[in-house]
């Protein structure tokens, strides 16, 4: 089913189901207007709310002036209207990715990252605060857990990245820190305002989910009605490898992995993409290959091959030149598509696997922030 840009019936039974009284940015567009249904307020009113919030930015409900001053009133007191603080922005010397600290209302801390292409911006952003997922090659993790962010707080990290480059963002990419399906309704409210055309507006199939693998979640997003792309952090096709890469995986055996895999390709016609973050001496063996080989043969499917990036506190190191080409080479002669991604920002510790917050802690000074 192509996705409209609007609510479907489905998106507003299953939207997120914000506090009474929450900051906008906990609100999805299905329960934005239960609340305003709840106060007797038309459901239009809610279009006008997120064409204010996130296609021309306000920063308070005085901005509104289509609304009733009344109702403006209401949602001040009752629903606040906050805007991620940025902390700082790096800027790469190598290929003009940005990196970005965004501090939210209670004083918790996100990274998101822009990464320019001619004219596409893509932005990959944080689904949470932290990550439990514990990956033995990702700095991500090392802060810990400290909490799913709301819907809301999700589009507002591609909205300002949008402007801060002063073009529209083509793709978005749950990518940044934390577990997507981990906060599943969520991240689904995330994508649905990105998506809205009262919103942000972007494609469906320009915006992915990526997860470490919760199968799940995998299943749910199956049967959703709009055209999001899935993509599954894999690293490996043998179960004691994975494992040991992807410890909090360790309940989702692959082979019931593959199924939910083939089970997507088959009901939504859409190919998911597999991560595989190449690692000298761990994942890059013959029967490593040899397994992931297997795993992808006859499974639609996309293999994307990330030579690990260089991480602090990790031995990890990238394989040697001219292994991840041969990992293509014998994944596209077995009938899988393959490719190797290029780093991007690694100078600034946006790649994969580097976003840690640990910039957070430099002083004043060394501070770019937007005016």
């Amino acid at each position: 089913m192509r996705s409209t840009g609007r609510p479907s019936k489905t998106s507003g039974e299953t939207g997120t189901h914000a506090p009474p009284d929450a900051p906008l940015a906990a609100f999805d567009r299905a329960a934005l207007e239960r609340w305003l249904a709840a106060e007797g307020v038309p459901s239009y009113r809610g279009g006008q709310i997120l064409r204010w919030a996130y296609q021309r930015g306000a920063s308070s409900y005085e901005q509104m002036t289509d609304l009733p001053i009344a109702l403006r009133e209401t949602l001040a007191s009752r629903m606040p209207l906050h805007l991620p603080v940025l902390e700082e922005r790096l800027v790469s010397a190598l290929d003009g990715t940005r990196r970005y600290l965004w501090r939210l209302a209670d004083g918790v801390t996100v990274e998101s990252v822009g990464l320019p292409a001619n004219d596409r911006l893509t932005v990959c952003f944080s689904t949470q605060a932290g990550c439990a997922m514990g990956c033995a090659f990702c700095a991500t993790g090392e802060g810990g857990f400290v909490r799913d962010l709301g819907p809301g707080e999700m589009a507002q990290q591609v909205m300002l990245v949008g402007a801060d480059f002063g073009q529209r963002v083509t793709n978005a990419v749950a990518m940044g820190q934390g577990e997507p399906l981990a906060c599943y309704e969520a991240t689904l409210g995330g994508l649905r305002l990105m998506n809205d055309a009262d919103a942000l507006g972007i494609g469906a199939r320009h915006l992915t989910v990526s997860t470490c693998g919760i199968i799940a979640g995998i299943e749910r997003l199956t049967d959703e009605p709009e055209q999001f792309t899935l993509a599954v952090s894999l690293h490996s096709a043998r179960q004691a490898t994975r494992d040991a890469l992807v410890p909090a995986m360790r309940n989702q055996p692959l082979p019931r992995l593959r199924d939910a895999l083939v089970r997507y390709a088959d009901s939504t016609g859409r190919r998911p993409s597999l991560e595989y973050a190449l690692i000298a001496g761990v994942n890059d063996a013959a029967d490593e290959l040899s397994a992931l080989v297997e795993f992808c043969r006859g499974l639609l499917c996309h293999v994307n091959l990330i030579p690990v990036n260089p991480s602090e506190g990790t031995a990890f190191e990238s394989p040697a030149s001219g292994r991840a080409e041969e990992f293509v080479a014998a994944l596209e002669h077995s009938g899988t598509e393959a490719s190797i991604r290029k780093a991007r920002g690694v100078d600034i510790d946006a790649a994969c696997g580097q976003l840690t917050q640990r910039h957070a802690l430099r002083t004043e000074s060394d501070v770019d922030r937007l005016v």
